[in-house]
């Protein structure tokens, strides 16, 4: 008992010599040893050890429930899925743990997992004075929120999280950047692009704040993300893309709602499409601007 207890207290060291001979000794041991898998990424491991596990606890269902949850992640499975998506329910409507802390909990994760983000923060905004500094809960309560269409709300929580591995991951960077762009500050979302290193990855988050930027009018951004999309692979969609949002950006500047030297760029960016309708576009662009006193 000793020994298994120094192993939780130390955060699982020496876990795999301590934990395995205990199993069947101390019932929390292999609860515990599940833990430690799922913290290592040993996701294999954890499901071989409670996959037969006659569960009696809310503790115990839980557990196989994230268990089933992190598996159907991972390879995609339905079925994975719907089985955590049952364990949280049987957990969250149960009369002794519906109105406590980890029946929330588990409420929201079946809601997430049914993909009712609206009902999943019903249940996240009851608890979250108590997770403030939770990296997970921040996690996904931002991403919730994201899907809810409540973007102030995403920012805020996708902000807090302080994991540099979470952090780094695209699903958290595709996210921030819908956000902020949602939440009209294109120019955090492009500097996200800019600090990743060029991969598969990279191209995406191109994609999004090129497509996303248009979608909100934010057409200077999804210009330039258009031209570098277009510089890379010269795809016809890119060109239509980026033509597209340069006119924005140019009846933006005739509006007055947007920065006459943002001109200079976008014609530059043009110059870098060989298309006949380039010199066109840019013909009109000088015209106007010797007609309202604006010099290239």
């Amino acid at each position: 008992m000793l020994r298994h207890n120094l192993v939780v207290f130390r955060s699982g060291e020496n876990a795999l010599q301590v934990l395995p001979p205990l199993l069947d000794v101390i019932p929390e041991a292999r609860l515990n040893l599940v833990i430690y898998y799922l913290k290592t990424d040993e996701v294999t491991e954890a499901y071989q050890l409670i996959k037969d596990m006659d569960c009696v606890l809310p503790k115990e269902y839980i557990l196989k429930a994230v268990v089933h949850a992190v598996i159907g992640q991972n390879t995609e499975s339905k079925e994975h899925m719907r089985i955590s998506q049952n364990y949280f329910q049987m957990v969250g409507a149960s009369p002794s743990e519906c109105d406590t802390i980890p029946g929330r909990q588990c409420m929201a994760s079946c809601f997430f997992i049914l993909k009712q983000f609206d009902d999943v923060l019903v249940y996240l905004k009851s608890i979250r004075p108590y997770f403030l500094n939770d990296d997970d809960f921040n996690w996904n309560f931002g991403i919730a929120s994201a899907a809810a269409g409540e973007f102030k709300d995403a920012e805020e929580g996708l902000l807090q999280v302080q994991s540099e591995k979470l952090k780094s991951e695209y699903t958290y960077l595709s996210w921030l950047c819908r956000t902020y762009i949602m939440n009209k500050k294109p120019h955090l979302a492009w500097e996200i692009y800019i600090n990743m290193e060029t991969s598969n990855e990279s191209l995406s988050l191109l994609n999004l704040i090129a497509n996303e930027c248009y979608k909100m009018g934010q057409f200077y951004y999804s210009a330039k993300a258009f031209d570098v999309l277009e510089r890379l692979d010269p795809d016809p969609e890119f060109w239509e893309g980026k033509r597209g949002a340069i006119i924005g950006v140019f009846q933006m500047v005739v509006a007055q709602q947007e920065n006459k030297e943002r001109l200079i760029e976008v014609i530059q960016m043009l110059k870098n499409t060989n298309n006949p309708q380039v010199e066109y576009f840019i013909q009109v662009m000088k015209k106007w601007g010797k007609e309202n006193g604006f010099k290239f």
